[in-house]
Parts: C-alpha cells; sequence; structure tokens
C-alpha cells in the first residue's frame, strides 16, 4: 500500500510537451501494481478544469505499441507463408474479434442469455472463418458440420456435467468485480459454460478442417476411392491429431496456472485437495470437456467428408472424359 510520486512529460494529446506530476497509487497486489523507473512510457489519466491540468494519474505501462508490433509481425509470418490463405485467415481473425467485442461481449452485458447467445455467435463465426478460409466447397462444409456437431456435444457435457462438479461462475478472472460493478443480474454460471464454449471452439474448427482437407487431398490424388476407405483415411488423420491436441489443451490452460500449480507442489497438498479445489476442478473440467469434443469432432467430420466427396464421383468422372475426347476430335 503506498503511491509512487512520478515527474512525467505528455507526448501526445492535447496536453503534449507539458510536465506534469503524477500519482502512481499502489494497493499491495503484486499482480496489479507496477513501479515505473525514469524513461518508460506510461498511460496516464488527466483530470483538468478549465483547460488547467488539476490531477493526473499511472493507469498502466504503454504497451500497446509493442503489441501492434507482435501482431505485425504475427500477421506478415502468416501471409508470407500462407499466402492468400493466409490473407482470409487474418481477415477472419480481425472479423471473430470485432464480433466478440463489439457483438457478443455488449449483449452479455445487457442481460443475454449467454448459452443461446453464445451458439448463434460460435455458429455464425464458424461458418464465416471456415468458408472464408477453405471457400464453400465440400471440404469446407463437411468441417463446418463436423464443428457444429462438435459444439452441440460439448454443450451437452458441459451442462450435464457442469451441474455435478457444483461449478458456479465465479472461478473466472475478475467475476467478483463484474458483479461489484452491477452485474448482479448476470448468469455468471452459465457466462462459465459459455467461456467453455468459446475456448473448445477454435480447436474444434481446427481438427475438423485438418480431417476435410486432408480427405480432400485424398480423394483428388486418388478419384477412383471408395467412399469407405476414404472414411477410414479421416479416422487415421484424425486419430493422429487427436493425440497431440489433447495435450496440447492440457499445457494450454495449465500453463495460464504454472505458479499456483508450483504452490501446490512446494506446499506438498495432497491429490485429493487439489483435485477438489474449485479453481482445479474448474480447469479439469475446461481441458476434459474440449477433449471429449474433438475426440467427438474428428469421426463426424471423417463421416460427412467422406459422404460428400465421394457424392457424384464417378459422374463427375465420367463427364470430365467426355469432355476431353470431344476436344481432341475437334483438334483432329
Amino acid at each position: 500500500m503506498g503511491i509512487q510520486i512520478l515527474n512525467v512529460v505528455i507526448v501526445d494529446g492535447k496536453w503534449k510537451g507539458r510536465q506534469v506530476r503524477a500519482i502512481n497509487h499502489l494497493n499491495g497486489q503484486l499482480d496489479m501494481d507496477e513501479i515505473y523507473a525514469p524513461g518508460d512510457r506510461i498511460l496516464l489519466a488527466v483530470q483538468a478544469v478549465d483547460g488547467t491540468i488539476t490531477d493526473a494519474k499511472a493507469i498502466n505501462m504503454y504497451r500497446q505499441n509493442w503489441e501492434l508490433a507482435l501482431f505485425g509481425v504475427f500477421a506478415a509470418a502468416l501471409v508470407i507463408y500462407s499466402r492468400l490463405v493466409g490473407v482470409k485467415a487474418l481477415l477472419s481473425f480481425v472479423g471473430a474479434l470485432g464480433v466478440l467485442w463489439c457483438f457478443y461481449i455488449p449483449n452479455l452485458l445487457d442481460g443475454a442469455s449467454p448459452l443461446p447467445l453464445s451458439l448463434v455467435v460460435l455458429v455464425l463465426l464458424s461458418m464465416v472463418i471456415i468458408f472464408t478460409v477453405s471457400g464453400i466447397t465440400r471440404q469446407g462444409i463437411s468441417a463446418f458440420l463436423g464443428t457444429v456437431c462438435g459444439l452441440g456435444v460439448t454443450l451437452g457435457l458441459t451442462l450435464f456435467f457442469g451441474a455435478r462438479l457444483h461449478l458456479g461462475g465465479m472461478t473466472t478472472p475478475f467475476s467478483t468485480l463484474l458483479l461489484v460493478q452491477g452485474g448482479y443480474g448476470l448468469n455468471m454460471q452459465h457466462i462459465f459454460y459459455s467461456a467453455v464454449l468459446l475456448g473448445a471452439s477454435g480447436a474444434a474448427m481446427d481438427i475438423a478442417m485438418d480431417v476435410s482437407v486432408s480427405m480432400g487431398e485424398v480423394k483428388s490424388k486418388r478419384p477412383d476411392i471408395g467412399v469407405r476407405e476414404l472414411i477410414a483415411s479421416g479416422f487415421n488423420v484424425g486419430r493422429m491429431v487427436i493425440g497431440t491436441m489433447a495435450t496440447t489443451l492440457l499445457l494450454a490452460y495449465s500453463g495460464g496456472y504454472l505458479t499456483m500449480l508450483m504452490v501446490f507442489v512446494s506446499q506438498g497438498t495432497s491429490f485429493s485437495r487439489i483435485a477438489n479445489m474449485k479453481l482445479v476442478a474448474a480447469e479439469v473440467f475446461r481441458i476434459l470437456i474440449g477433449s471429449i469434443g474433438l475426440v467427438m469432432v474428428a469421426p463426424v467430420t471423417a463421416v460427412i467428408a467422406g459422404l460428400l466427396l465421394t457424392a457424384g464421383g464417378e459422374a463427375w468422372q465420367t463427364r470430365g472424359w467426355r469432355q476431353t475426347t470431344t476436344r481432341l476430335r475437334r483438334g483432329q
């Protein structure tokens, strides 16, 4: 607890070039407090009366420029490697961020039912992202339908096991602050369930696209392949992808709680106590629900892609052969 007195020079905005005295309030929370050193760029809140600055408060370290630079590296790498597909993926990335920030979150704050809203948003996002990247093709349709089926399974498992694990919505960061700021009418439990769906949807789209595109490549190399053999190929790809994807989810979620795990190990906390903690149970819930959803997405996508990619295959090949022979005869 305490304050840090700062002498700062404003470098942009209405009062650019002015030197002011600012206060950095310290609340005794190491995860929230920041100590500033000479030369740091900070975000400043200014209060003024009749054009005169009366108060200035340090908010945070100014990180925006470097975040934009990091995003630029990501965008450049994506476009350089994937070219047109990378551009499409980048557009879908920005579009998804815009939908979440400008539509999804405001509607949640306005009291919309979290689960129906989440399903509608995720289905629409899946449609836009998949078809933007792959086009309206049989592979894209297969990936989309597989993703939707996976979301349905994930929702059912979330509702069933969430009730039995007695998980409320107060296991996510800033939940208490949201209630304190007036969110008493929000269904925090269903918001937590929606967060589980949101986290699982990206991996579901990933594995559905992997399976459908790989099956499309097999079909293009072997146009005469039968539906059963093609589906079997999709199953094989799905098994390999799931084998690593499930571990990816484990590492992704556990990485965010590395310090908590270190505390448990250092204190010699028993497994029973760890497993029954609300925060740990919530993370186990996220990991396993998402992993089960992935396991369901892969075979469903393989079956759908196998049926769609082989539908009308023989007729297409016959028409293509007749067109080729007709052109040869005209050229003679």
